[in-house]
């Protein structure tokens, strides 16, 4: 599929689109032998709430940005080598749903699709590209990034559990296992190889552990978010807080965002295959299904061969 729609017209100009809808502060995307695979909308778990996100699945590249207007203007463009992604399921619980994570060497985050269907899609369409490019020779990352505690789910210190956080005493992030931590409880920094190229903040407990040559213990992803009405809050299933990570999203408040993310209407993501003659690109774009070409018959079990 990928090596067919390498040079077509129709995989140029949609690149191309991307591009304008990000304008002059995205880069430039066009380059010999890059497909877009797939575009759409998921909702991301951000450091302050959950947020409605532009991505854009590349053979090479997953970008995504905040929505300025749905399919014209984007903005705040961030661009992850799918080398270094990692992707793992999140499991189904009350109302949230159809969510996973994706780990990278800088950052990682919670995602989370409108169906079943659209979150295999995504899944299977991302790993096979993470797939093509390691037999390729690219290598993975030896690390991948915590996810960050939100905000909102620490009341106080997750180190020494007695610094309430106030306007004065503001929280803080621990790089090395994401929870939010007061500054007392964070005042030195290591440098974390693999992830950051100088020394990062990270909490007393884990530079303790990194000095005597241990790793430390991120946050386990094994909450869930419950979207809609109220608090959008993350809770795992021993009422302790999870974490997510956003560590570059503080973009503020797009006009699209004012709105409740958990409540825009579903705008089904595009994968692009194979135009099925040889007549005109433009106007054989097929768009791939999970019932037809994205999944085997056995798809029920789909989730579970991803990982």
């Amino acid at each position: 599929m990928v090596d067919k729609l390498r040079n077509s017209e129709a995989n140029t100009r949609r690149i191309e689109n991307v591009e304008a809808c990000f304008g002059s502060s995205g880069r430039k995307l066009l380059e010999t032998g890059r497909v877009l695979i797939g575009e759409g909308i998921l909702i991301k778990i951000c450091r302050k709430k959950p947020k409605a996100r532009q991505f854009f699945l590349f053979n090479d590249l997953l970008i995504y940005g905040s929505i300025i207007i749905n399919r014209k203007r984007y903005s705040n463009q961030h661009i992850i080598p799918l080398e270094e992604v990692k992707l793992e399921n999140i499991e189904d619980e009350g109302d949230a749903r159809n969510g996973w994570l994706i780990k990278t060497r800088i950052k990682s985050f919670l995602v989370y699709a409108s169906t079943p269907s659209e979150k295999r899609e995504w899944m299977l369409h991302i790993e096979r590209c993470i797939q093509d490019l390691l037999k390729e020779g690219r290598l993975p990352p030896s690390d991948y990034a915590a996810l960050w505690v939100p905000d909102k789910e620490a009341v106080k210190c997750m180190c020494c559990h007695t610094s309430h956080f106030t306007v004065i005493q503001r929280r803080h992030h621990c790089r090395a296992c994401g929870k939010v931590v007061c500054s007392s409880c964070s005042s030195k920094s290591f440098m974390l190889e693999g992830i950051s190229k100088k020394p990062v903040r990270v909490c007393d407990t884990c530079y303790n552990k990194l000095c005597q040559g241990m790793s430390p213990k991120p946050v386990a992803p094994l909450g869930q978010l419950v979207g809609g009405g109220g608090e959008n809050s993350l809770r795992t299933r021993d009422s302790s807080p999870i974490n997510a990570n956003d560590s570059s999203d503080s973009d503020g408040e797009e006009p699209l965002q004012q709105q409740n993310d958990w409540e825009r209407a579903h705008d089904e993501p595009t994968f692009y295959g194979i135009p099925s003659t040889s007549t005109s690109v433009e106007n054989n774009d097929t768009q791939l299904t999970a019932q037809q070409q994205i999944l085997p018959s056995n798809s029920h079990n789909e989730d579970e061969k991803l990982i």
